[in-house]
């Protein structure tokens, strides 16, 4: 439930602050009558994301004969490249965002084509939308029944959250740092996105793909994983009571080069530190 929560909290954060952005810049230039193509787009895009979602548990039946570890695995995968890229990506540009909307905005307006304001807004939810139902489903192969349900009301918490949120913002809330929650949620992220890596090389070593090896440690008499709180630990940063080298292998190394690409001003700042110590001596 937990990690449902953070990736639909994020996601919807996203896709909340677009909008955001594109009602407000709309009000500024005068162009307020325009929103309305935005809401057309959003209210189209969040279609098109259910509509990925159905069409996502359809073909999921005919590949199940392809055998449910096999599916499993391949989607666990997928999201992980996802989750990477997304990370990689909010790292590079988030800052960018809104001057590249507004850009965007006024080039429409010039040209006459106000429709293509619509379609800023479809693209962008959509997309947050695909990603968080890609995300979602990689979670969910994981699950039983019962858990499934439960990953359900937490992304739909999450979705009330992102909604939350996005009224907070643009209502002028001050106590809520985008670039904090950002930075929060990133971190999350890299742990949910290493955990299921490590899932996957799990599942691959059950099949014999990997070679298998004995557990490195056994905490499951202190909190088993398959446990209430274990369960929630084990989607949310890829808790593990009864790891094997390789999998602890796989979750460290995706947190060490993942990391760079989520937080690549953190990586710069320590670069740049090093660098300039030694010219500092120097002028001594």
């Amino acid at each position: 439930m937990g990690a449902t929560f953070v990736i639909v909290l994020r996601e919807g954060f996203e896709a909340a602050l677009l909008l955001g952005i594109l009602y407000a810049y709309l009000a500024m230039i005068g162009r307020a009558q325009s929103r309305r193509y935005v809401t057309a787009g959003a209210v189209l895009a969040l279609g098109a994301s259910i509509a990925m979602g159905v069409a996502v548990s359809v073909i999921s039946g005919p590949l199940a004969d392809l055998g449910p570890d096999v599916i499993a695995i391949g989607v666990i995968f997928l999201a992980v490249v996802l989750l990477t890229w997304h990370g990689w990506w909010m790292g590079r540009h988030a800052r960018e965002i809104r001057g590249e909307v507004q850009r965007r905005i006024d080039e429409a307006h010039a040209r006459q084509r106000l429709w293509l304001v619509g379609l800023i807004a479809f693209t962008g939810v959509f997309r947050e939308g695909a990603e968080t139902v890609l995300f979602l489903w990689g979670l969910l192969v994981q699950m039983d029944d019962a858990a499934s349900w439960r990953a359900l009301a937490g992304g739909v918490a999450g979705l009330v959250g992102a909604a939350i949120l996005g009224w907070v913002v643009f209502q002028g809330g001050r106590r809520l740092s985008v670039q904090r929650f950002f930075a929060a949620t990133s971190v999350l992220l890299l742990l949910l996105a290493a955990g299921l890596l490590s899932a996957g090389v799990g599942k691959l070593q059950g099949l014999g793909l990997l070679p298998a090896g004995d557990p490195v440690w056994d905490t499951s008499w202190l909190l088993d994983d398959h446990g209430a709180l274990g369960g929630v630990l084990t989607g949310l940063v890829g808790y593990r009571a009864r790891p094997t080298a390789l999998e602890i292998l796989a979750y460290g190394s995706y947190i060490v080069v993942a990391g760079t690409a989520f937080f690549p001003a953190v990586f710069r700042r320590k670069t740049h530190g090093g660098a300039i110590a030694p010219v500092a001596n120097r002028q001594r």
